[in-house]
């Protein structure tokens, strides 16, 4: 059955357009032909704006399907854009090395993807100083200096973790009820500093552990300390019937997710695994070529439940390795933040919209609303 995340309005950076236009000075200014990726459209009608975009990476498709809605944008709107991004998501100092380079470009706005929401702070305060508006898009920085941040454009994570934990407990919960020993569930997250993969990690770990301590279990959350430090009232592994395993890799590679993914899998009491975003999906995947693991069932082997979308991920859905997956709407966002870029230098007010996010499986990945959003 079709699971859809109600788009509901975000609470961390809403603040509505305030109606001067935009500061940055380099109207009509073109792309930056030594940039990783550019978008490039001829200037027409409404205003000649020029705008910079900082994605996370250009390391998985997520990122180049955000690409194809900036695209679509550009030509719509008729403005120029210039698109970075870091090697890989956890290149942490490299991206905002090219947020402050795009600042030094004094463009008419930045749509920002933050890798860490805590190192981009002094270079968005830089944007505010040069009256520069910036929209935050896939991830919001909540302390986001006020006023620098006009809007957010993102999935709610929290209920998306929240989607995926549920969709695992259908398949799980009988197997937990029916045990007489502890068993582990495994969470293997990108990192533990941008809002959106830390959101998305506590949003699964809070559902399930409401879920199964409303069947009557405890459970005890271990692994990472920024996960295990947020968790309300956590049990203690040494008593508990579920434990919740949760793994963060050194760096955001397949390869480093599927080290952690293997760790957890060759557990003998493991009974499930979930990779938070595209990355660590691939690396459950890759780790599970070498275990053969991962099954439809608990009574079979380890039940896989994936994020995002991307050629691997599909496939694994499709042929049931994984019994499923959330996907978010990366088109939408990278489309929504030029717009609403481009809606402020015309004066108007925008504001936070929440993207929606859907649960996939083999048996509804190819319907109408669903089948767009599983990019490639």
């Amino acid at each position: 059955m079709k699971k859809k995340v109600l788009a509901v309005l975000l609470g961390g950076c809403m603040v509505a357009g305030l109606l001067a236009g935009c500061g940055g000075g380099n109207n009509g200014g073109g792309s930056d032909s030594s940039a990783d990726s550019s978008s490039d459209g001829a200037s027409s009608g409404g205003g000649d704006y020029h705008f910079e975009v900082v994605v996370k990476s250009f390391q998985s498709t997520y990122w180049q399907a955000a690409i194809q809605g900036i695209d679509a944008a550009v030509e719509e709107l008729g403005v120029t854009v210039n698109t970075t991004g870091p090697n890989a998501e956890s290149d942490i100092a490299d991206q905002v090395n090219m947020l402050n380079n795009a600042i030094s470009q004094n463009p008419d706005g930045i749509a920002l993807a933050a890798n860490d929401q805590s190192a981009v702070l002094d270079s968005l305060q830089d944007a505010l100083d040069a009256e520069i508006p910036v929209v935050c898009f896939d991830t919001g920085v909540p302390e986001a200096p006020e006023g620098s941040v006009i809007a957010t454009i993102a999935t709610d994570n929290e209920s998306a973790g929240a989607v995926a934990a549920e969709n695992m407990y259908e398949v799980i919960k009988d197997y937990i009820a029916n045990a007489t020993e502890p068993v582990r569930i495994g969470e293997v997250n990108q990192d533990a500093t941008s809002a959106n993969i830390s959101g998305r990690g506590m949003g699964f770990i809070n559902k399930m552990k409401e879920l199964v301590e409303a069947d009557g279990k405890t459970v005890a959350v271990i692994g990472n300390q920024y996960y295990v430090d947020q968790v309300e009232n956590n049990g203690d592994e040494a008593s508990a019937d579920v434990i919740i395993e949760v793994a963060v890799p050194a760096q955001t590679t397949v390869e480093l997710s599927a080290t952690e993914a293997s760790n957890i899998m060759n557990k003998e009491d493991t009974i499930a695994i979930f990779g938070s975003n595209q990355v660590t999906a691939e690396g459950v995947l890759t780790a599970n070529q070498n275990l053969s693991v991962l099954a439809a069932t608990p009574e079979e082997g380890i039940v896989g439940v994936g994020f995002d979308a991307g050629a691997t991920l599909k496939a694994a859905v499709a042929d049931g390795t994984l019994i499923g997956a959330v996907t978010q709407a990366p088109v939408d966002q990278g489309n929504l933040a030029i717009h609403a870029l481009y809606d402020y230098c015309e004066g108007e007010t925008v504001e936070d919209i929440a993207t929606d996010s859907y649960w996939y499986d083999a048996e509804n990945m190819e319907e109408a609303d669903i089948a767009p959003n599983l990019y490639d």
